[in-house]
């Protein structure tokens, strides 16, 4: 019990002691004649610009790896590249929860005093998969040997399993999966710099190429080159910047399992941790929450996270996303940038970006009306392992 509760002052001690200054973004595209880490140092000078900052005011630094072209020591290479001699780097090769995981990481070392103000940056994109796989006998993570002669030899076909699985437990069905890719459309037709603006309806969804039974074409998320960063601070210095702060209000991790052929359950994975532990040290509840922006590698990825993070009971997740629930004037609007599935597939940077905008209230014609809380969640592992992030307008 002694344990247990020191666990929890901690938390609160955290609670609201850092927040998002300063966001950015690259262009985005399938293609670009720009590298990788060119196109992160771009969305870097952006977020610093945002925040009204010099460079020479960055004393921290955070990056996950690019996936077109990883690299050893990023961060440092950012920094070099940047002229900046931060006190704290990290590097963090957690594929689509890299960036939330970047903020935590920068929480954590403010909150220590190893540095007042972290940049974060993530560059690079999804890569085209070869349809031969990766060959037998070369292992990469160690289960190669027991998935790939099986024909799992890309993400679309684990992911795959576990909707699969979902439909067979609660008779979730294809075209529930297709009103989560007709809504991050509708929103991306907004979005300025989103890859995909040309609505879809449904019948589109449902006439789109097989890739991975169930999911078709329009359930995949895009292949995508780009950036994103944001500069995270103390809670007392966000008050001096420019821009109105988007306030850390809880966070969370979790690991359930490294590859969904391990997983106990395929029906519900580490968001459930991992929100639980954000909502305590946010004393919130999931009907606080205004506007959601949920990693959307594939859509079966949003249907179970709504589920997990408590925005409906398990296995109620095929019916709560249809009839315009998750789309912008709906009940909860969910990835109102667009998400990977229509925006870019560029980690999940731009999904902290988006949070951050819509808590400024800087949305546009995309913006949530009085949204004040924002949940946002990166994934890997194939749904096991999980970051989460709420952010909000005020400090609590």
């Amino acid at each position: 019990m002694r344990a247990e509760g020191a666990a929890k002052i901690e938390r609160n001690r955290m609670q609201s002691r850092s927040a998002i200054v300063g966001i950015g973004q690259s262009e985005v595209g399938r293609r670009s004649e720009k590298s990788s880490i060119a196109l992160g140092l771009q969305a870097a000078v952006a977020a610093i610009r945002d925040a009204g900052l010099e460079k020479g005011q960055i004393d921290g630094i955070v990056t996950s790896q690019p996936r077109s072209n990883p690299m050893p020591n990023c961060s440092a290479f950012i920094a070099e590249r940047l002229g900046i001699r931060p006190a704290f780097i990290n590097d963090i090769s957690l594929g689509g929860a890299a960036a939330v995981s970047m903020v935590i990481s920068a929480a954590g070392a403010i909150q220590s005093g190893l540095c007042t103000t972290v940049l974060c940056a993530s560059a690079g994109g999804g890569q085209p998969v070869s349809k031969n796989g990766r060959g037998h006998g070369k292992l990469a993570s160690g289960w190669e040997d027991f998935l790939y002669p099986f024909g799992a030899v890309a993400a679309p076909v684990d992911y795959a399993l576990a909707a699969r699985r979902h439909m067979h437990e609660y008779g979730t069905t294809s075209r529930q999966f297709g009103a989560i890719a007709v809504a991050c459309r509708k929103h991306a037709c907004l979005n300025p710099n989103a890859q995909m603006r040309k609505p879809i309806t449904l019948e589109d969804h449902q006439n789109s190429e097989m890739i991975a039974d169930p999911f078709r074409l329009l359930d995949c998320s895009l292949v995508s080159v780009g950036a994103g960063a944001v500069v995270v601070t103390s809670a007392e210095r966000a008050r001096d910047f420019p821009q109105p702060p988007a306030y850390v209000l809880g966070m969370g991790c979790s690991c359930r399992f490294g590859s969904v052929a391990y997983a106990e359950s395929m029906t519900t994975v580490g968001g459930k941790d991992s929100s639980r532990t954000a909502y305590q040290m946010a004393g919130i509840k999931p009907s606080d929450v205004d506007v959601v922006e949920l990693y959307d590698c594939f859509t079966y990825t949003v249907l179970v996270a709504l589920e997990d993070y408590g925005f409906c009971a398990k296995g109620e997740g095929g019916a709560f996303v249809e009839n315009g629930r998750i789309e912008l004037g709906g009940e909860l609007p969910v990835n109102t940038h667009g998400g990977l599935l229509s925006q870019a597939h560029v980690g999940g940077i731009l999904h902290i970006t988006e949070g951050v905008t819509q808590i400024r209230g800087h949305g546009g014609p995309r913006q949530v009306k009085d949204a004040e809380i924002a949940a946002v969640s990166g994934q890997c592992g194939q749904l096991g392992i999980h970051a989460t992030l709420l952010l909000g307008n005020h400090a609590h």
